[in-house]
């Protein structure tokens, strides 16, 4: 299968930020080493406590029988074993190596908006690569749900580079397919539609990754989280700019797509409220269906390089010591 044509981006269209490259999304890989998804997290994760008990990570294949050592838990012991040999066995378990992981990447026109480092769209899109990659790593199944305004891409779970790579590519193509004078609508029920998708793609045991500012959230959007975190486990990546949340108190603020501009007069106290008020909405949607759901609740700001606040957040592999087999 052939990856989704990315057109190249023209000489005078912005990359730095503003759009994302499918080498960059590739280089991703090398970033994953010390991010972990498992439920193992350091004591400063945010998955630490509740969160850390909630996800429910793969299941434990059992591998053999060992004399027991200092600082084996008690728990794993097998008693029948130790009254038999009248010497201390504990049963060894190795963790199941297959949990699909489904992403559901927003590539809407909301999402082409930033003030500082990046788009939306491009922390959207690195966050993304980010999961993927470091799913690969481990030796899931990776799937998506890449989505804009007008269509929805999806891709079945599949443990290859191939597969992430096809990814990549359609998250790359909606990317760049992204510009203010597009003609496109607006589509908030596009959200629903594809968390819907996303119920009908997962059936247990998998880990969904929303990313995306939340826009098009509504009761059905809770009803739908609600059924798929029954049976599976969800991460929610809140992209946000800075700007969302404060507009400055300025006349002749500009925004521009690098082509076309658009002045906003920001000393308009109910322009700014309004502004306001749509993005704590969605970001209090986000929070509060995370909350009821024990969702663990990822905000990434474009202010900052996606890979470094989800290793923040999420925080490092713990590096286990080798212990002595007899």
């Amino acid at each position: 299968m052939q990856y989704p044509r990315v057109k190249p981006a023209r000489k005078d269209q912005p990359q730095d930020g503003v759009y994302v490259s499918l080498d960059r999304l590739t280089r991703m890989q090398f970033r994953v080493r010390d991010v972990g998804f498992l439920p193992s997290q350091p004591v400063h994760s945010i998955l630490n406590g509740r969160y850390a008990s909630r996800l429910r990570g793969r299941g434990l294949n059992f591998e053999e029988l060992r004399g027991y050592l200092p600082g084996d838990d008690i728990r794993t012991l097998d008693w029948k074993v130790t009254a038999r040999t009248r010497k201390p066995y504990v049963r060894v378990y190795t963790e199941e190596r297959d949990r699909p992981m489904i992403l559901l990447v927003d590539q809407r026109l909301g999402m082409f908006f930033g003030s500082q480092q990046s788009m939306k769209s491009v922390t959207a899109a690195e966050a993304a690569a980010l999961a993927a990659w470091r799913a690969l790593a481990q030796g899931d199944r990776v799937g998506a749900l890449v989505f804009n305004d007008e269509r929805i891409l999806e891709f079945k779970p599949q443990r290859s580079r191939r597969q992430v790579m096809r990814i990549l590519a359609a998250v790359t193509q909606m990317n760049h397919a992204l510009r203010a004078n597009s003609g496109v609508e607006t589509n908030p029920g596009q959200f629903n539609e594809a968390l819907q998708r996303a119920l009908k793609l997962i059936s247990h045991d998998a880990l969904l990754c929303l990313i995306g500012d939340g826009f098009g959230a509504d009761e059905r959007s809770r009803s739908l989280v609600t059924r798929i975190n029954t049976h599976n486990d969800l991460i929610a990546g809140f992209v946000f700019d800075p700007l969302e949340a404060d507009l400055p108190t300025i006349d002749g603020l500009r925004f521009s797509d690098g082509a076309r501009q658009l002045g906003v007069d920001a000393r308009d106290h109910r322009l700014r409220e309004r502004f306001s008020q749509q993005f704590q909405a969605r970001r209090a949607w986000m929070q509060g269906i995370s909350l009821a759901q024990q969702i663990p609740f990822l905000p990434l700001t474009t202010a900052r390089p996606a890979a470094d606040q989800i290793r923040e957040l999420l925080g490092t592999r713990l590096k286990q010591p080798a212990r002595r087999r007899i």
